[in-house]
């Protein structure tokens, strides 16, 4: 018959049955000298060499003792036909039975196999079979799963059977339920029948009633693919049916898995209230899917969804949305996004394979983006860009081909003028570093060509207006950096030539070219000392910088503008050459640049904890090369750029910005941030811009526990945030002050109930002067069952500055966490 002399070291027995078991021949309390003697009877059951290693192994090539990693099943590690010669171990107040027959054992009974604990009042052990019969007050447990009720017949060796009147807690994602029957299919696939699944957490020894249930008349689990199958199932949320179908998927972890996602609802003040139901496809490991239908109460249905795909020589993804016959604008509306990356050839002539990049953003009609703010498709912007390239690259040299287009999304009221569509743009470029001149190496060089045919089409009072124009364009430059611990110096020198052919205001064709040298140099130094302040030790610099640039004038004014606009006036570009971005308009820019930094780093880990700079520019001659319409620069010298940042302490930041205007002694343009963050789930950001003249604005933005505000401060739980029962406000506001009004807001509230999350969200979004989308989204996410979806979520990710979702991915448990 089988052993019955060891007992396991952990005793879960009260010590009045202690006494009783003791006196059957069970050890009252084993140590490891125990253990080791139980495993040399398993090796004698099974031969030498069939015992695996016990968790505290000696890894040979390490040195060291390392631990099985969480979650790891030992039953995973043996071969199938070890485990069919493991040893079973049964205990028993009373034992009747022959051998090599069956075993009646009653009395607090244990049977023990490998990975499986059974517990009942009488148990029925066939040996020849290995089928066991339990009665009264059953308990098995297999790898921490836990199953419980009145009756369990199970064969040990094959897990084949079933369980009457089960409840039943599942160690990975912590699921609980209950069921009329169970049968168990095989070591990892059970079938509950009339029962209830659901993450929330079950009290011992109450009526179970959870937040939120899946009730079907059969649930399928499947704990190696990790998914639950459910017909003729209903999601129950507060005892109100939310969904229900015949037959659907969800996951038993976070692992990707099909399934339904949080479903979200939003109220609308133009498309009225908007139900989305999502549901995931993981239709391979390397590809998914989301469907994301909606009903619109104004608007109709709207058939939204996303692919995603990952090959080794390609990925993309593609998201799209259709509503057929939308009844506000009495006509179908569709929507596209497509992003593709591919290599379409291995390395063809000893450089690297020929790549191909695709990025398409098409809407059906101008109004697109104001009307579907929260479309999976994102298009919420009024000029999409579509494009496609090819580029090769060996060695210095680098070749790209390419067209580029726009769609503007126009509006009678606020129309604009959209950039030129480059169709194509063909560029070959030659870039060398560290190179040898004259005996002196260092010196960076490059050329860079480039042809493009620039078109643009724009609706006028006299109709249809069409523009463009050739250029080829060359730029050649040289440079080097001379540089030590205290200084550094690099001049640079650059001729940028450009060929035109275009039509003229007359619609006569015309040719051009321009040939623009430019010189500059860059000089700084760099001076340490150490400090102290306030007790701490520092190390602070004085960093000074020089730069001189100078570019003669070309009269620019006969040839088209086809990319240049003006730059920011900020710190990078008063360092640089060109006062213009693009290549239509050199700058003739003949000026001094001088600036200074002065930094405070930590001595003793080099954080930056103080910066402060200064810079200034003052030209030399006029800048007479103008953008059309403009007028020549003759102040001589131009505003102070002031900037600050203070990071005294890690929980603190501080930022300004000030342009100030040395004539007319006031600012032009000021920026003030700053940012508190104490901990997890804790930010506070606020900041103040001003451009004198244009807008004065104030930004806040926020994500806070609740309960902080009255002292109940809460610590951090792995995977689940700060713990359940935790309330959240999260939000940003951004709020003119010359309009007295706020631009936009987003602010809402989050609840943390422990197995599932609450998120209520108000949304407003300006989108003209007069117009503005206001909506309230709501959220369930059901822990452990729905994964992460869009809606109010995604507006707080893409919106709150810094803020973190209440849910992360977390080691899964230990199966000894839940030891019988």
């Amino acid at each position: 018959m089988p052993h019955t002399a060891l007992k396991p070291a952990h005793n879960p027995f009260p010590a009045s049955s202690r006494t009783t078991r003791a006196a059957s021949g069970a050890c009252p309390e084993p140590t490891r000298l125990a253990w080791a003697v139980q495993g040399a009877i398993a090796a004698l059951a099974l031969g030498a060499g069939a015992v695996p290693a016990p968790v505290w192994a000696q890894d040979a090539d390490a040195g060291e003792s390392v631990r099985l990693k969480p979650g790891a099943m030992l039953q995973e590690t043996l071969p199938p036909e070890t485990s069919k010669q493991l040893p079973t171990f049964v205990w028993g107040e009373r034992m009747q039975g022959k051998t090599d027959d069956v075993t009646v054992l009653e009395g607090e009974v244990e049977l023990r196999r490998h990975d499986t604990v059974i517990r009942a009042d009488r148990v029925e052990f066939d040996q020849r079979t290995n089928e066991a019969l339990a009665t009264g007050h059953v308990l098995i447990n297999r790898n921490g799963d836990r199953f419980q009720g009145p009756e369990l017949q199970m064969n040990v060796e094959t897990y084949k059977g079933h369980f009457s009147e089960p409840t039943y807690q599942l160690l990975k994602n912590q699921a609980s339920g209950d069921a009329s029957r169970i049968d168990f299919l095989d070591r990892n696939t059970m079938v509950v029948h009339d029962g209830r699944y659901s993450t929330c957490e079950r009290p011992p020894g109450s009526r179970w009633m959870p937040d939120w249930l899946v009730r079907a008349t059969s649930i399928e689990l499947d704990t190696v693919e990790d998914v639950g199958t459910a017909k003729g199932g209903v999601l129950e949320f507060k005892g109100v049916p939310i969904l229900a179908a015949p037959y659907f998927t969800f996951p038993l972890s976070d692992k990707r898995k099909s399934g339904v996602l949080p479903p979200s609802m939003a109220i609308d003040n133009q498309s009225g209230v908007q139900l989305t139901a999502p549901y995931y496809l993981n239709l391979a490991p390397n590809m998914d899917a989301t469907l994301a239908p909606s009903l619109m109460t104004k608007r109709g249905v709207d058939l939204a969804g996303e692919f995603r795909y990952l090959q080794p020589s390609y990925t993309g993804r593609l998201r799209a949305a259709f509503m057929p016959s939308d009844r506000l604008r009495d006509e179908d509306r569709w929507a596209y996004s497509l992003q593709h990356s591919q290599r379409l050839t291995a390395n063809v002539g000893g450089g690297s394979p020929i790549s191909l990049r695709a990025n398409l953003n098409r809407v059906g009609d101008d109004n697109y983006w104001r009307d579907f703010p929260r479309s999976i498709t994102s298009l919420t912007s009024r000029l999409l860009r579509n494009e496609a390239d090819l580029g090769w690259v060996r060695g210095p040299w680098s070749v790209n081909a390419g067209v580029y287009q726009w769609q503007s999304l126009q509006d009678v009221s606020a129309p604009f003028t959209p950039p030129y569509d480059r169709l194509p743009s063909l560029a070959l470029n030659y870039q060398k570093y560290d190179q040898t001149l004259l005996g002196s190496p260092g010196w960076d060089m490059s050329v860079q060509t480039n042809f493009t045919r620039f078109q643009r089409s724009i609706l006028s009072t006299a109709g249809e207006v069409k523009s463009g124009g050739d250029r080829s364009l060359a730029v050649a430059e040289i440079t080097r950096r001379w540089q030590s611990p205290g200084w550094f110096v690099q001049p640079r020198a650059r001729l940028h030539a450009t060929q035109y052919q275009f039509d003229n205001a007359t619609g006569v064709p015309t040719s051009a070219s321009r040939a623009v040298p430019t010189v500059s140099l860059d000089s700084g130094l760099v001076f340490e000392r150490p400090a102290a302040y306030f007790g701490r030790q520092y190390t602070q610099t004085l960093e000074p910088r020089a730069f001189f640039t100078w570019t003669p004038f070309r009269d620019q004014t006969g040839l088209p503008n086809f990319d240049s606009g003006a730059r920011d006036f900020n710190l990078a570009t008063m360092f640089s050459e060109n006062a213009y971005n693009g290549n239509d308009r050199i700058s003739d820019t003949r000026a001094v640049t001088l600036g200074v930094n002065s930094r405070l780093l930590d001595a003793d880990n080099g954080a930056e904890v103080i910066r402060l700079g200064m810079a200034q520019r003052v030209l030399l001659e006029d800048q007479n090369v103008t953008l059309p319409g403009g007028v020549p620069v003759t102040e001589r010298v131009s505003n102070m750029l002031l900037a600050a940042r203070v990071q005294w302490d890690p929980l603190w930041s501080f930022d300004t910005n000030l342009q100030y205007n040395p004539k007319s002694g006031e600012s032009v343009r000021t920026t003030m941030g700053g940012r508190y963050t104490p901990g997890p789930f804790r930010v506070l950001s606020a900041a103040y811009r001003i451009q004198r003249g244009v807008s004065e604005q104030i930004d806040l933005g926020w994500q806070w526990p609740i309960a902080d505000l009255w002292g109940g401060a809460s610590t951090r739980v792995p995977g689940r945030a700060l713990g359940p029962g935790q309330w959240y406000t999260v939000g940003r506001m951004n709020y003119s002050m010359p309009d007295r009004k706020i631009i936009d807001l987003v602010a809402g509230f989050e609840y943390d109930a422990g197995c599932w999350l609450g998120r209520v969200v108000l949304s407003r979004l300006q989108q003209s002067r007069t117009t503005a989308n206001q909506s309230i989204l709501f959220q369930l996410e059901f822990s452990g069952f729905s994964r992460v979806g869009a809606s109010s979520l995604q507006t707080l990710q893409g919106n709150v500055p810094k803020y973190q979702y209440l849910r992360e991915e977390i080691v899964p448990p230990s199966r000894f966490q839940q030891y019988d």
